[in-house]
């Protein structure tokens, strides 16, 4: 059974930081990949950022360029997303996804609070 488990996140004032961790369990993912979406209030569930488990290749949405970095840790079946310079508009429930040609599954998500 898959499983996605989200933590770290939580309020941090404007300019801050934080990482999240998305721990991976219940088969080989080596083949996937792994990404990190958020959903704000009111809004629709938008893209972040993604990284191929297999060879590291990352992706980023221009709103978190330069700002957010993702990255993994095989030995732990780990994905990362630390984001730095964060801001108001940041704020949203952030879930991990795992996604291999039609396969897809999501975490149930880590709050993410930017204070002004």
């Amino acid at each position: 059974q898959v499983q996605l488990v989200e933590s770290g996140g939580g309020l941090v004032q404007a300019g801050g930081s934080l990482r999240l961790s998305c721990a991976a369990s219940g088969r080989t993912f080596s083949s996937y990949t792994m990404g990190w979406f958020r959903q704000a209030p009111g809004k629709e569930r938008e893209f972040v950022a993604a990284i191929r488990w297999s060879g590291g290749s990352t992706y980023y949405a221009d709103s978190v360029k330069g700002r957010f970095t993702i990255s993994r840790d095989n030995a732990k079946n780990t994905v990362y997303l630390r984001m730095n310079t964060l801001k108001p508009e940041d704020t949203a429930m952030y879930s991990c996804n795992a996604q291999y040609n039609f396969l897809k599954y999501w975490g149930q998500g880590t709050q993410v609070t930017v204070s002004s």
